[in-house]
């Protein structure tokens, strides 16, 4: 019997590495004039449209989610197709995505089907360049030029990720994924279960220890999904996009849904209010 393989892992450039945990980094700009709402939509039972569109006009930080919302299509899916395994994970996509499933057993479910090599996945990467939703660089773009931090905050893959943060300058940092892990022969080995973003609730998690480190006091988040929607409390509002595709549960809980990014690029115009109490 051989002995028990070493795990590689790879970072962001590809370099082969022992080890890999994700640290929790980023940055908050000391130029950004910060106003408080009293009392965030997330918390109010009375919250409103109004409310988180007020949250939205004064936010200090932005989290996206990327399948779905800041791409057009599931990486994890095209993956599957990639490697010939679309049809098997299908369903299991749709399910974790409603909220019908435990978020990590069907990850893990899904890529105990698929097992992509790590050539595998450098290939798919490089034969298929994110396909960024219509809008999303503006909206960043937009963002950043107020000083706004964004972040990318995925149950999709660091790997495939990082090259979607670099088409809209977003600092590699500021990405929260899961990171897969290979063998040294590139067979596929897992995936690191200690990503609070492999769990169901792992993106609250992501955003209640931003919220920690950096003090914001308007963080939105925007997402497609169930995980995204129940990222709010801690957000302190969550905007629903349904431009790629509509989740019958987001759309219904959401107290903002738009069909396209120009919605809130527009609403990021508008003339300041007074915060609703």
């Amino acid at each position: 019997m051989p002995s028990i393989p070493t795990l590689l892992h790879t970072n962001e450039i590809g370099q082969h590495i022992l080890t890999s945990s994700p640290i929790i980094t980023s940055y908050s700009p000391s130029n950004v004039s910060m106003k408080i709402i009293t009392t965030s939509p997330c918390n109010s039972p009375m919250s409103s449209l109004e409310e988180t569109k007020v949250t939205w006009r004064l936010t200090d930080a932005v989290c996206f989610d990327v399948d779905s919302t800041v791409c057009e299509d599931e990486a994890i899916d095209e993956l599957a197709k990639f490697c010939g395994k679309e049809k098997e994970i299908a369903q299991i996509t749709k399910n974790a995505m409603s909220g019908k499933m435990d978020f990590r057993a069907a990850l893990r479910t899904r890529l105990n089907i698929i097992k992509p090599t790590y050539q595998q996945v450098q290939s798919y990467i490089e034969a298929f360049p994110p396909k960024l939703t219509p809008g999303v660089r503006e909206l960043v773009s937009a963002l950043h030029q107020r000083g706004i931090p964004v972040y990318l905050v995925s149950g999709g893959f660091h790997s495939i990720i990082c090259d979607v943060a670099r088409q809209l300058n977003i600092p590699l940092e500021n990405i929260y994924a899961n990171r897969l892990k290979f063998y040294f022969d590139g067979e596929y080995a897992g995936f690191d279960e200690d990503a609070p973003v492999s769990r169901t609730a792992g993106k609250a998690e992501v955003v209640k220890k931003l919220k920690e480190d950096y003090g914001y006091m308007n963080l939105v988040t925007i997402g497609d999904g169930a995980t995204d929607l129940h990222t709010c409390p801690p957000a302190d509002a969550f905007i629903g996009f349904g431009g790629n595709q509509v989740r019958d549960e987001v759309k219904k809980h959401a107290k903002w849904f738009v069909m396209d990014f120009k919605e809130l690029v527009d609403e990021l115009k508008l003339p300041d209010r007074k915060s609703v109490v």
